[in-house]
Formats: structure tokens, sequence, C-alpha cells
């Protein structure tokens, strides 16, 4: 039986502010469907998080900018830079500013139980569609007992009956991986709060073999292997650059979703191009430097140390590429 759909309307007074479909799976399991961003998280002169520029880009990226979901605080939203009490006020500050808590899934993973078990809880009770979680990072070479552990730890200690993690796989930024058999092994132990993962490793043949995990959830890390994803049944992915090409990356899940594949494999063309020139760039610094440019909004330039803002000419010279080879501008 395919998996029901329904149809998630926000409003706040009388505006209009778009439509989720989200597939309900076994268990009363939600999924959100389409293409969610890792949101990029700006910040003041002082160094302190903006929250209007924070709250402004997350309602464009729902309203108009081809979203289906945000994931705050993932690499791209410098999470590691960003304290917990800050974390904390700036999900409340998107959430009190009138965005739907279950179209997001917040990054809240660190490197000990207390304080991702705090994280994770606030989300949870916000009423959040997950939270996205990293293994513990910051011991290298540990065995997935050890990290089977941890994630068992964490889920008594958060102890809530709505807890849906979305395990996080990036190894090569954390520096510790979650093997298939871990990851299988987590889903089949607590079906019903291990839902889901975000690959982020590149590697097709990871995606393929977690996409062949029975019920799990997989949201490939990036636009590049989403229509393959989608043919073995993801929902779409978790991209960096939905913060810019939003629009482009959601026409090729729709049509996928749609069944039109040639028109997907079309679109996809321009939307991995544009993908592998941010990264032939520093993809978060070239985001907010072009974001700085658009907006008129120079806040946008500042990132938390160790990372640093874009040298202007090489902005110029990304801009130009972008509409010059593919018509594109933010």
């Amino acid at each position: 039986m395919p998996p029901l759909v329904l149809w998630n309307t926000q409003r706040r007074g009388n505006k209009f502010l778009g439509q989720r479909i989200i597939p309900i799976l076994p268990g009363g399991i939600f999924m959100i469907k389409g293409l969610i961003s890792p949101v990029l998280t700006p910040f003041n002169d002082d160094l302190t998080v903006a929250d209007d520029l924070y709250l402004a880009l997350a309602k464009r990226l729902l309203e108009t900018g081809g979203c289906a979901g945000l994931a705050p605080f993932g690499t791209t939203g410098e999470a590691l830079s960003v304290g917990i009490e800050e974390r904390i006020a700036a999900l409340d500050c998107l959430i009190d500013g009138g965005i739907d808590p279950s179209v997001m899934i917040p990054g809240t993973g660190l490197t000990n139980l207390i304080d991702t078990a705090r994280l994770t809880r606030h989300a949870v009770e916000r009423g959040c569609a997950g939270a996205m979680i990293l293994p513990a990072f910051y011991f290298k070479g540990v065995s997935d007992e050890g990290l089977f552990d941890y994630f068992s730890r964490l889920i008594a200690m958060v102890d809530h009956p709505d807890l849906k993690i979305y395990l996080y796989h990036i190894p090569q930024v954390s520096g510790v991986g979650l093997s298939i058999p871990l990851v299988r092994r987590l889903h089949e132990t607590f079906p019903d709060c291990v839902v889901g993962i975000k690959d982020s490793s590149g590697d097709w043949d990871n995606t393929k073999a977690l996409l062949e995990i029975k019920s799990l959830i997989t949201y490939p890390g990036s636009e590049l292997p989403v229509i393959d994803a989608i043919r073995m049944g993801a929902p779409g992915c978790i991209s960096a650059t939905a913060n810019l090409n939003g629009n482009g990356i959601s026409t090729v899940i729709e049509h996928c979703h749609k069944g039109q594949w040639d028109d997907a494999e079309q679109a996809h063309a321009t939307v991995k191009s544009i993908r592998m020139l941010f990264q032939d760039y520093a993809p978060i610094p070239a985001q907010k430097a072009l974001l700085s440019r658009a907006t008129g909004d120079t806040r946008w330039n500042n990132l938390r140390p160790p990372l640093m803002a874009m040298p202007e000419e090489n902005v110029i010279a990304l801009e130009n590429e972008l509409k010059t080879q593919f018509g594109f501008s933010v």
C-alpha cells in the first residue's frame, strides 16, 4: 500500500505560507518529501547570531526557495561554531517567528551525551520532525559497539515518545563514520526512533546500501545522486546549495516524484554543474558572500573563525561564472 499523504497548511494571519506533502510511513512516522536545506547561520558584526537574517532566510527558503524542509545547524550552518545556548535560542527564534517545527530536522550532535541529549530534547519538545545527530566524534577509531552504546544511552536520556533520530554520516569532516551494519542494527533495534539518515559521505555505494535497509529514510547529502536515490525510494535530499539554488534542485526532485525521468535528467545537468562550481570555491563563505551582494546586507559576509570570508575577487569571479554559464543569480 502506498503511504498516506497529509497536506499540512501553514497560515499566519491571512498570509498563506505554502504546503508540505508529508507521507505517513508505517508506525505513524512522518517523512519530509522533497528538498531540505541545511540553513546558513548569519552572524552580526560582533559574531552573535543574527536572528533577523536567520528567520528571513528560513522563510524565504520555505515560501519561495523550493524547500520542503529545513535542517538548522548542519555543517553548512557552521553548527560546531555555535554554542548550545545559541542553538536553543536560534531554534526558538525560528519557531516563535512562524516556522512550522514539523518541517525542521535540526542538528543536535555534539561530542558528549549530556549536551547532545539536551539539544535533542529541546528540538523534540518544540515539535521538530526529528533531530539530525552526529556520532560522538572526538575520539577516533572507536568501535561500532561503542557507538551503538552511545546512541542507546542517548535515546534513554532523551526519553521522549516523539523522538525521531536522523543519523548524520559525514566521516570526511567528523572523522567518525557510521557503518552500514551499525546503522542497520540501530534502525532494527529502535525502529520507531532511529528512523533515517543523512549520508554526506559522497560515496554512492554507501548511499545505495543505506537505501536498501528496509524502511530507513535515507537522504543523500547533496543533489548529485538524487535521481538514482529517488529511484530507490529516497524522499529527496539535504543539500547545502539549497540555500541559493533550491528552486533548481526542487524542480529535479519534483520531476522524479512524477516519474518524469527525462525532464529530471535534463534539469539535473544544470543543477549538477552549479553544485560542482560551488565546490570549486569554499561553499560556506561563497554562499554567504553571494547573499551579502544580493541583499546588500554585509552581515552575510560574517563567519566565525577559523572560517574566513571569501576574497572579493573570488566572489566576483564566482558570480560572473554563474551568470555567464548558467544565467544564474541569487
